[in-house]
């Protein structure tokens, strides 16, 4: 799963939880048939949609010099009723 960096958890993605969508960060150069097929192998959950969009990089500077880091992509994925991303991590009970 390299197409998929991190889960993103910001107000509106615990809002969007309660109706089986899950954000996180992905590579930029992933597609979104790439993410529904990681997703879908990695988890065994059914995809019904996927909504992505491209955030800007910040400006950084370093003493006199001004950079910037490099753009990313957020994906919103809407997974099937019953199912849910994480299947496979083990509960705080189970430990």
């Amino acid at each position: 799963m390299d197409g998929i960096k991190y889960a993103v958890f910001t107000e509106k993605s615990i809002r969007l939880l309660g109706n089986n969508q899950y954000t996180s960060n992905v590579e930029s150069g992933s597609t979104r048939t790439e993410i529904k097929h990681w997703i879908e192998l990695f988890f065994g959950d059914k995809v019904i949609a996927m909504n992505s969009h491209r955030l800007p990089g910040k400006d950084r500077r370093v003493g006199p010099i001004m950079g910037h880091t490099m753009h990313y992509r957020r994906m919103i994925i809407t997974v099937q009723p019953g199912y849910y991303i994480g299947n496979n991590v083990s509960t705080h009970d189970e430990l």
